[in-house]
C-alpha cells in the first residue's frame, strides 16, 4: 500500500506543481514548436516531444491535472448524491424506497459505457450550453460519469443505513424525540463515511479509466486542453514511428488507477 500512497502523492505533487516546473522549463506545454518534433528524451526534454514539438512530461502533467480532478469529482459527487439517496430510502421506505431502487435496479441493468458515449457525444451547443470552454468540458464530464456512479454508493448506503436504524443509540435517539433529520446527520451519515470513503476510493480508478476512454474517442476533454485519453488518441497514428507518445499516457493511466484499486482494497480490509 506504501507504493501506491507514494505514487499518488508523486503524480498529484506534479500536477500541483506542473505550471511552476514550465516556467522553470522555459517550455509552453500547448504552443506547437513544429521543428522539434519527435525529439527523443534528453535535458531539456525528460520524455521527448510529441507530435507538435510540446514536452511530453509537460503535457503528462497537465493531464494528471485532468484526470485525477474528474476522477476525485466524479467520486465525490457520486458518493453525496448516492449517500444522500441511500439514507433517504433506508428511513422513507415504501413506495419512496421502491421508486429509487428500481430506477437503480434499472441503471445497473443498462449498459452504462454505450450510454455514457451517447451522452458525451450530445452537442451543449443545441442544448443552449456553453462549448469549448476547458472548464465547462471538465463539469460536463464529471456529471455524466456520477450520473451512472451514484447506484452502487446508494444501495451500499441504504443496506448499512437499514443495519444502523436497528441499533440501540439510534432507536434511543428516536425515543427521545429526535427529528428524523438530526437522526440522519449526526447518526447515520457518520457511520456511514467509512463505507462509503472505501468504496469512492475504489470507484476513482474506474472513473479515470472512463475519462480516459471518452477524451480517447474524442468525446471528453477536448484538446489543446490535455488529458491522457486525447494524449493516447494523438499517439494511436504513431504507434509505430513513436511508441513513447503511447507508452507514457498508457503508462501513467496503468499506474494511477492500480494505486486507487490496492487503496480502497486495503481500506475495505481494514473496514
Amino acid at each position: 500500500m506504501r507504493w501506491a500512497i507514494a505514487a499518488l502523492v508523486l503524480i498529484a505533487a506534479g500536477a500541483i506543481a506542473a505550471p511552476w516546473l514550465a516556467d522553470a522549463m522555459g517550455q509552453d506545454p500547448f504552443g506547437a514548436d513544429l521543428l522539434g518534433r519527435y525529439q527523443p528524451p534528453s535535458a531539456a526534454h525528460p520524455l521527448g516531444t510529441d507530435e507538435l514539438g510540446r514536452d511530453l512530461l509537460l503535457r503528462l502533467l497537465y493531464g494528471a491535472r485532468v484526470s485525477l480532478s474528474v476522477g476525485i469529482a466524479a467520486a465525490l459527487a457520486a458518493s453525496l448524491v448516492g449517500t444522500t439517496i441511500g439514507i433517504a430510502c433506508a428511513m422513507l421506505g415504501g413506495i419512496v424506497d421502491a421508486t429509487l431502487m428500481r430506477l437503480a435496479d434499472g441503471l445497473i441493468a443498462l449498459p452504462s459505457l454505450p450510454l455514457l458515449v451517447v451522452l458525451a457525444a450530445v452537442d451543449p451547443a443545441k442544448l443552449g450550453l456553453p462549448r469549448d470552454i476547458p472548464a465547462f468540458d471538465l463539469a460536463r464530464i464529471v456529471a455524466i460519469i456520477a450520473l451512472f456512479g451514484w447506484v452502487s454508493l446508494a444501495r451500499l448506503s441504504r443496506a448499512v443505513a437499514l443495519s444502523l436504524l436497528r441499533r440501540d443509540f439510534v432507536l434511543a435517539a428516536s425515543a427521545l424525540g429526535a427529528s428524523p433529520m438530526r437522526i440522519a446527520l449526526r447518526h447515520l451519515a457518520p457511520n456511514l463515511l467509512a463505507p462509503v470513503a472505501t468504496a469512492a476510493t475504489l470507484s476513482v480508478g474506474g472513473t479515470i479509466l472512463t475519462e480516459s476512454v471518452l477524451s480517447f474517442l474524442g468525446l471528453g476533454i477536448q484538446p489543446p486542453t490535455a488529458s491522457w485519453g486525447n494524449m493516447l488518441a494523438n499517439a494511436q497514428e504513431m504507434v509505430f514511428a513513436a511508441p513513447l507518445l503511447a507508452v507514457w499516457p498508457g503508462a501513467a493511466i496503468f499506474i494511477t488507477v492500480i494505486a486507487c484499486n490496492v487503496i480502497g482494497d486495503r481500506l475495505q480490509r481494514r473496514g
